[in-house]
């Protein structure tokens, strides 16, 4: 990995590069990060239960970069964009709601790419994801009658939220 810092993918950043090793590289970085985030669950959720199975105060606090992260360490394909902002890959998409705490996953991809007729099984798929790591995930139809999930954590157990 380089000096950078990790940054999981929301689905609106570039393809990633497909130059020999990158893929490993990419997979291992989203490895480290996403049992970094299972380390703080388990180190901070001390209200009982299984610590790993609700989100910590961490991920409540950046719950985008959360839920891409789970997403992409589950092996779910990002959406991606070119430099002018065009959709060229088929994939999530995870951006903020009006709400604070809650998050929008949308399946998304290039004009022509099947993604509307992809995402209620996609979307179904997300939200299995989200729901065993203590997010839940409901499915909404939105304008144009495209579907997307909204997404916030659950509450911890012996906490009020």
């Amino acid at each position: 990995m380089t000096d950078e810092s990790f940054e999981a993918a929301t689905g609106d950043g570039p393809a990633p590069p497909v130059t020999p090793g990158a893929a490993e590289r990419r997979a291992a970085g989203v490895r480290v990060a996403f049992e970094g985030l299972l380390q703080i669950r388990r180190l901070t959720n001390t209200g009982g239960g299984d610590p790993e199975a609700v989100p910590a105060v961490w991920e409540r606090n950046r719950p985008v970069r959360a839920v891409a992260l789970a997403l992409e360490a589950a092996g779910t394909a990002p959406s991606a964009v070119d430099a002018e902002g065009r959709r060229v890959a088929t994939g999530y998409r995870v951006g903020p709601e009006e709400e604070p705490g809650t998050v929008r996953v949308e399946w998304l991809g290039p004009p022509g790419g099947g993604a509307a007729h992809e995402e209620e099984d996609a979307l179904g798929r997300c939200a299995r994801v989200l729901d065993r790591l203590g997010w839940e995930a409901l499915l909404y139809r939105g304008p144009r009658r495209r579907r997307f999930l909204q997404v916030e954590p659950l509450p911890a157990p012996g906490r009020d939220m």
